[in-house]
This record gives structure tokens, sequence and C-alpha cells, in this order.
């Protein structure tokens, strides 16, 4: 009985550290979203003239691997964000690398 009970306890530990490391993540997103060059993704993104992002992530037409060239290397009037992006303070406070970043933030677009 006491054995079942801690692998319990431990099963319930895990997936509570599994969420908090998605709240986390996703916090670290929507800074990065809100932040970045100063005044935030939005400012360009959320004018219905450009793309929006939430919705082109949603409808599966925006896939990480094409998000993050995007971020790396710029695309039509948009600057390369890579390097703003690792400007965050949340980014370095959660001592994440690029692929994390970009993971918090393409995962934030997925929420949003």
């Amino acid at each position: 009985m006491k054995k079942s009970l801690i692998t319990i306890a431990g099963i319930a530990l895990i997936a509570l550290s599994g969420q908090a490391f998605a709240d986390e993540q996703i916090e670290v997103g929507k800074k990065i979203y809100e932040r970045a060059f100063g005044r935030g993704c939005g400012t360009c993104h959320d004018i219905a003239s450009n793309p929006q992002l939430t919705a082109l992530i949603k409808a599966g037409q925006l896939d990480r691997a094409k998000f993050e060239t995007t971020l790396k290397e710029g695309k039509g009037g948009m600057p390369k964000a890579i390097a703003e992006i690792m400007k965050q303070p949340s980014v370095a406070k959660a001592g994440y690398g690029e692929d994390q970043a970009v993971d918090a933030l393409y995962k934030y677009l997925e929420t949003k």
C-alpha cells in the first residue's frame, strides 16, 4: 500500500513539474511577444494587413520550422528577430538558448 502511494505521489509530482515548465514557457513566450524590439511583435503582427501569427499557427499554415527560419533570417519587411529575442530579460532569467526561446514564443502563440 505504501509503495503504491509513493508511486502515485511521484507521478503527480512529475505531472506538476511538467505543467510548471509549460506555464513558464508560455509566460516567457508572452514576454517575448510583448517586448521584442522594445514595442513587441504585436505592434506589427496584430495589424490586419500583416501576417497574423496566431491564426497562421492555429490553422497549421506556419509550422515551427518555418517560424524559426523567419525569426533567424527575416522575411519581407520583417527583420531578423532572433538577436532581439535573446536580449529579452525573461529569456536570460529562464536560462533559455535560441531553440528554447523560439519554442516558448511558438507555444505562446499556439495558446494565445
